[in-house]
């Protein structure tokens, strides 16, 4: 049997600040565990990380909302980032 006791007592942010690829987070404004998004861009380093944030929308909403997903950013970002 396997749960998710593993992650509870794990800094998942430890070494965030090592990474140096580019990061675009993309949060639904009123999601619940949108601070996270929110702790993990101020760990990032560097100034290839993004924070975009969805104005009304919640965590469900960037599964298949597809009036809501931001395909344009995303592929702006990956062509500016991924050379």
């Amino acid at each position: 049997m396997t749960s998710s006791l593993s992650f509870l007592n794990m800094p998942i942010l430890k070494y965030s600040s090592e990474i140096r690829s580019a990061v675009l987070l993309i949060h639904g404004e009123k999601a619940h565990s949108c601070y996270f998004s929110k702790d993990a861009y101020k760990e990032l380093k560097g100034e290839n990380k993004e924070l975009m944030l969805i104005p009304g929308a919640v965590h469900t909403d960037l599964y298949d909302r597809r009036d809501v997903i931001p395909f344009d950013k995303m592929a702006e970002f990956f062509r500016k980032n991924l050379k």
